[in-house]
């Protein structure tokens, strides 16, 4: 064989070589994660837990995960996500209430002044929460949520709160997902119940 079929051969060899290894090389699940400690634990548990014959394996009915919304999830700054849609539910009901005009905490809310409605404390902001969450049944409630964070926007950002969520939890939610994982989040919007994760 001559010498320059030789070494296009040996090229050929390695480059499929290289492919080979790559393709062997298991794909990064955390890509936009840190190498770090934090990354390492969830990679080592989420082995064991999915190892047959692992002391630590969890049966697949059994995998469950469960994550805040709040600062894990999606944004939770200058106001949690629930509280905007507390307000915009305010300003929504207020026309059926005129006399949130002057009463607190809805008049300042209507004011636009978040701080000084929530003032009050804790009796503030669950009242605040008892005239948006109540009157309906749980459908109706759901619905009106699902309408809100549609098209719901961050103030300062102008993005929708949809669109604001962290890509290293949503590559956390996918690999938790891929091993065979049932992801929940705690519901949107002061929901009580848990809700299951979609499958994006």
């Amino acid at each position: 064989m001559r010498t320059r079929d030789r070494t296009s051969v040996i090229a050929i060899a390695l480059v499929f070589a290289s492919a080979f290894a790559a393709a062997a090389q298991p794909a990064d699940p955390l890509p936009s994660w840190n190498d770090g400690k934090a990354k390492q634990s969830i990679v080592a548990f989420v082995e064991k837990v999915t190892t047959p014959g692992s002391p630590d394996f969890v049966p697949v009915p059994e995998r469950i995960a469960v994550f805040d919304n709040d600062g894990t999830l999606w944004c939770e700054q200058p106001l949690p996500v629930q509280l905007y849609f507390v307000v915009d539910r305010v300003k929504a009901l207020a026309p059926q209430h005129p006399e949130w005009q002057t009463r607190e905490p809805f008049a300042s809310l209507l004011k636009g002044d978040v701080k000084s409605a929530l003032a009050g404390g804790d009796r503030a902001l669950m009242e605040l929460f008892a005239v948006t969450h109540t009157g309906m049944t749980s459908d109706e409630f759901t619905q009106i949520v699902k309408d809100w964070i549609a098209t719901a926007k961050h103030p300062t950002t102008g993005r929708r709160f949809l669109d604001m969520t962290y890509e290293p939890m949503l590559e956390l939610l996918a690999y938790l997902r891929a091993n065979g994982s049932c992801v929940f989040h705690s519901g949107c919007c002061g929901a009580s119940a848990f809700t299951r994760s979609s499958t994006k």
